[in-house]
């Protein structure tokens, strides 16, 4: 079976860009995602699709093909309250804001007692990424899972 549109896929991926590996799969569980449906940056699914068992790809995506180049003026004010994941805030720490659009990842540039300025764009905003696929499996997507709109199991979306 070829990936395409309903089908989930599971694969290890490496993530590197000019400093090096950021971020890998191998020696966890492989990733799940269901094809099709806004679960990967589009031109991965793009370069994806058609893709079998067994294959591997090289994928390198400038800026504007993964997750935008950066804005300068993408630093907001926000109450230190606001913020989730630590108790004590220092510049270059992570956080996560709640925002209209759901949670997102921030980085801390400046802290004082009720306010920090943090930057809103995506830790990986303005690299050119470099993905590499190993394609373990490719099957029919069940009922439940399309209407979902992710895969289920290990390595997808877990329901409790």
């Amino acid at each position: 079976m070829l990936i395409s549109k309903d089908t989930v896929v599971q694969l290890h991926y490496q993530l590197s860009d000019d400093s090096g590996l950021l971020e890998s799969s191998q020696g966890s569980d492989p990733l799940l995602y269901l094809h099709g449906h806004q679960n990967m940056l589009p031109a991965i699914e793009q370069a994806l699709e058609g893709k079998g068992k067994g294959d591997t790809l090289e994928l390198t995506l400038a800026p504007k093909d993964a997750y935008g180049e950066r804005r300068e003026d993408a630093i907001q004010s926000v109450q230190v309250k606001h913020l989730q994941g630590a108790k004590k805030w220092q510049p270059g720490m992570m956080a996560v804001v709640q925002t209209e659009h759901g949670p997102r990842q921030v980085k801390i540039v400046k802290v004082g007692m009720f306010k920090a300025d943090v930057d809103t764009n995506h830790p990986l905003a303005g690299k050119t990424l470099k993905f590499n696929f190993e394609i373990l499996d490719v099957r029919a997507a069940s009922e439940e899972e399309i209407a979902h709109g992710h895969a289920h199991g290990v390595g997808g979306h877990h329901h409790h």
